[in-house]
């Protein structure tokens, strides 16, 4: 089961997330404790981890980037991320979709595989 921590805000879901940047390739891992663990090849300066975060998550569940931002933990590897107009249903499905499909691509491995640009 695929069990991370959901929270309700309207019609908005808010993910703990927890980012390793500077990884080798940008991939969703699985659970890192009730958050989410993402690593995504991009450096931790300028945003750019954030950025990578957003557009993973935008890929993974098939929403577009706007949709999500970061709204805490910016400078964190412990990051809380809002998606707008989701349902915890959908997003849980997706995001064990996500890390069952590149499990399977990679011989073992986990994760949702995206590499770096």
């Amino acid at each position: 089961m695929f069990d991370v921590r959901y929270e309700i805000a309207g019609s908005d879901v808010r993910l703990r997330v927890h980012v390793q940047p500077g990884a080798g390739r940008t991939t969703i891992v699985g659970r890192h404790g009730d958050a989410l663990k993402v690593k995504v090849g991009a450096p931790p300066e300028g945003g750019r981890a954030n950025d990578a975060l957003v557009a993973l998550l935008a890929t993974a569940l098939g929403v577009a980037a706007s949709t999500i931002s970061v709204e805490s933990g910016a400078s964190s590897r412990a990051k809380r991320v809002r998606i707008k107009d989701a349902s915890t249903a959908d997003v849980g499905k997706l995001l064990e979709l996500a890390v069952e499909r590149d499990a399977g691509n990679s011989g073992g491995g986990r994760g949702v595989g995206r590499h770096a640009p």
